[in-house]
């Protein structure tokens, strides 16, 4: 099974990191702030959007934009266009 999203929206994984304070202790997510960086997992069929944003992307999305859903066991969020706010190259 596969989410397809409609339109100008995208579906996104968060990318979760380890927060660590100075002293080494890893805290955890409920003390540290909500990530803002994510992997795209899927594009809508906006045709400016598809030249736009891929696949396996990297992005920074508005901290309290979008959707939170469960699918498969997997949590994702669906977010327009307007909630990215960069593309991250390497």
């Amino acid at each position: 099974m596969k989410i397809q999203p409609l339109s100008d929206r995208i579906v996104i994984t968060k990318i979760k990191e380890e927060v660590k304070n100075y002293g080494g202790i890893i805290l955890p997510d409920s003390v540290s702030e909500k990530p803002q960086m994510a992997e795209v997992i899927a594009v809508g069929t906006d045709e400016d959007l598809l030249d736009l944003i891929k696949i396996g992307n990297k992005v920074l999305y508005n901290k309290y934009g979008g959707t939170d859903i469960e699918f498969d066991n997997e949590k994702y969020i669906i977010i327009s266009i307007n909630d990215i706010l960069a593309i991250i190259t390497e």
